[in-house]
C-alpha cells in the first residue's frame, strides 16, 4: 500500500511532514500546524501507539466545502474513529470569530438548496448558522420550520463557515486536527520510501489546485472575458424584499440577493473594462447605475455606460426622467411589470470583482487522490449553484468513504475512488453545460432568438413548480 507523504513549512520556515492514505483537495494550498518527523510504520498496525503524523484522510483547504467534508467525516459514526487532517493556508481566526452586526454584511452570500440545508442539519451544523442573517427565498407565508416548502435560503459565506468551524471545534480531540498558517511545499508518494517529489513552494491558490496539479490532472474549460461585480445593498426597506431578482443584459446578468429587510446582495457580470469602471465610481452614481440596470431600457443603460467618465452628467437625474418616462410608456398596458426594491446606498467597501471561468477537470479521482468544490470544478455564477455542487460532491463522497470502511477497503484505492467520480462527473458536467449554454443564450442579441427566450421567460415565470 502506497502512502502520501507532504513536506509543509510554518510561517517560520521551519518543516514538517505527516502521512496520509487520502489526499483530497478542495481548494487552496494547505496549511498545517509544527509536527515532528514522521517514522514508517504499517497503516494496519493495530498497536495502541498511533504516530500523531499519520492521517487516514488529508484535506487540503478549510473553505466551506473543505470544513464540510470534515465535518461531515468527524460526525459520521462510520468513520469518526479515522484520523483526519483539514489543512488551510490562512488563518481561519476571523471566521472562527465572526459574529453577526446589524450595520455590516459580506458581500460574498450563496444561495443553499434545501438539500444543501438538509446536509447541514444532519450534520447539526444548521443550528449554528445565525438566523437574523438567514434570507428565505420563498413566499413569506411559509413558517420557517417548513424547510422543505422554501425555494432557497440566501446566507452570508462567513454565516456558513463559522457555524461549520464551531461544530468542527468539537471533534479536536476526537481524531481530527485543524491545522493552519502553513503552507504545503512538497506532495510525495511513497512505496517503500522510493519517493517521487513534487516542490508546490511556489504554486498559487484558488482554483489552480495544487493536488490537482501535482496529480496531472488537466483542468478543461475557457475563461468568458468577464468580471463579475459585487456589493452589499441598502434597499428601500418599505418595498417587499424577499425575492431574488436577475435581470439578463447584453453584457451579462445581473442578481440581487434578499439578505434581509432593507439590505440585499449583488452580482453583476458584465465586461472587464466595464466592471473597473463600477467598482471605481462614486457611491451616488454607482447607485442610479445599479438602479438603472434594473429599471430602465437597455438602450438608457448604454446612454450612462457611455458617460461613466463624464463627471457633468448628474446620474440621479438620467435615472429620474428615464424612469419617469418609462413608467408613462407603460401606462394603459395590462400587464402588471414589478420591480426590485430602489437600492438607496452601497456598504462602504463592500464593493469588489473577480474573474468569470467554466471549468471541469478531467478526472476527479487518481490513487488516493479526490478532488472536490472548485478544485473539480468552477461554475459561472448566474444559476447559484457553485456551493451546491461543492456540498453535493461532500455528500457522494462522503458515502464512499464510509461504504470503504464498512467493507474494509484501502480508503484510496481507486477503483473505491471512482465510485464517487461515476456519481459526480456527469451530474456537474451537466450544471455546468447547461449554465454555460444560458450565458450564451441571454448574451445573444440576434432579434429571433431574443424573441424565443422571452417567450420561454415568461412560459417558466407562469410555472411556479418549474420556476
Amino acid at each position: 500500500m502506497s502512502l502520501t507523504r507532504i513536506n509543509l513549512f510554518n510561517q517560520t520556515k521551519q518543516k514538517f511532514r505527516f502521512t496520509t492514505k487520502l489526499l483530497f483537495n478542495v481548494r487552496h494550498l494547505a496549511t498545517v500546524t509544527p509536527d515532528h518527523n514522521i517514522e514508517k510504520r504499517d497503516v494496519f498496525d493495530n498497536s495502541f501507539m498511533i504516530d500523531k503524523n499519520l492521517y487516514d484522510i488529508v484535506i487540503v483547504g478549510g473553505g466551506i466545502t473543505g470544513s464540510a467534508l470534515a465535518c461531515a467525516l468527524a460526525n459520521s459514526w462510520k468513520t469518526k474513529s479515522r484520523r483526519i487532517a483539514l489543512i488551510e493556508f490562512s488563518n481561519m481566526s476571523n471566521i472562527r470569530e465572526w459574529k453577526p452586526l446589524h450595520s455590516q454584511f459580506s458581500n460574498r452570500v450563496s444561495s443553499l438548496t434545501p438539500q444543501s440545508v438538509q446536509f447541514f442539519k444532519d450534520m447539526q451544523v444548521w443550528d449554528g448558522i445565525s438566523n437574523a442573517r438567514i434570507r428565505f427565498n420563498s413566499d413569506e407565508s411559509i413558517p420557517i420550520n417548513k424547510s422543505a416548502e422554501a425555494l432557497a435560503w440566501i446566507i452570508e459565506n462567513h454565516n456558513i463557515q463559522h457555524a461549520i468551524l464551531t461544530k468542527l471545534a468539537q471533534y479536536k480531540d476526537n481524531n481530527f486536527d485543524f491545522l493552519e498558517n502553513t503552507t504545503v511545499k512538497r506532495i510525495m508518494f511513497d512505496d517503500n520510501y522510493e519517493n517521487e517529489h513534487f516542490d508546490l513552494s511556489d504554486w498559487p491558490n484558488g482554483i489552480n489546485s495544487v493536488v490537482r496539479s501535482f496529480a496531472n490532472i488537466e483542468s478543461l474549460g475557457w475563461d468568458y472575458n468577464a468580471r463579475a461585480v459585487v456589493a452589499t445593498l441598502q434597499v428601500d426597506s418599505l418595498m417587499e424584499n424577499g425575492t431574488a431578482w436577475q435581470r439578463f443584459l447584453p453584457t451579462g446578468p445581473i442578481a440581487m440577493l434578499p439578505i434581509k429587510n432593507g439590505i440585499s446582495s449583488m452580482v453583476w457580470s458584465t465586461t472587464p473594462y466595464l466592471a473597473s469602471k463600477i467598482c471605481k465610481l462614486p457611491s451616488n452614481r454607482f447607485i442610479h447605475l445599479v438602479n438603472s440596470a434594473f429599471h430602465l431600457r437597455i438602450a438608457d443603460l448604454e446612454y450612462l455606460y457611455s458617460q461613466l467618465e463624464n463627471n457633468e452628467i448628474d446620474f440621479a437625474k438620467e435615472f429620474e426622467w428615464r424612469q419617469s418616462i418609462e413608467k408613462k410608456s407603460n401606462t394603459g398596458n395590462n400587464s402588471i411589470e414589478t420591480f426590485p426594491p430602489l437600492i438607496l446606498d452601497v456598504q462602504e467597501k463592500s464593493r469588489a470583482e473577480f474573474p468569470l471561468k467554466m471549468r471541469n477537470a478531467e478526472s476527479y479521482v487518481k490513487e488516493r487522490i479526490a478532488l472536490i468544490g472548485d478544485a473539480a470544478h468552477t461554475i459561472h455564477p448566474l444559476a447559484g449553484q457553485g456551493l451546491n455542487q461543492g456540498l453535493a460532491d461532500v455528500q457522494s463522497l462522503v458515502k464512499v468513504i464510509e461504504h470503504g470502511v464498512v467493507t474494509g477497503q484501502d480508503l484510496g484505492n481507486i477503483q473505491l475512488l471512482k465510485n464517487y467520480s461515476s456519481d459526480r462527473y456527469l451530474s456537474n458536467l451537466i450544471m455546468l453545460g447547461v449554465v454555460d449554454k444560458l450565458h450564451k443564450l441571454f448574451g445573444n442579441d440576434f432579434a429571433p432568438i431574443v424573441l424565443m427566450r422571452s417567450l420561454g421567460l415568461q412560459v417558466i415565470n407562469n410555472l411556479e413548480p418549474v420556476k
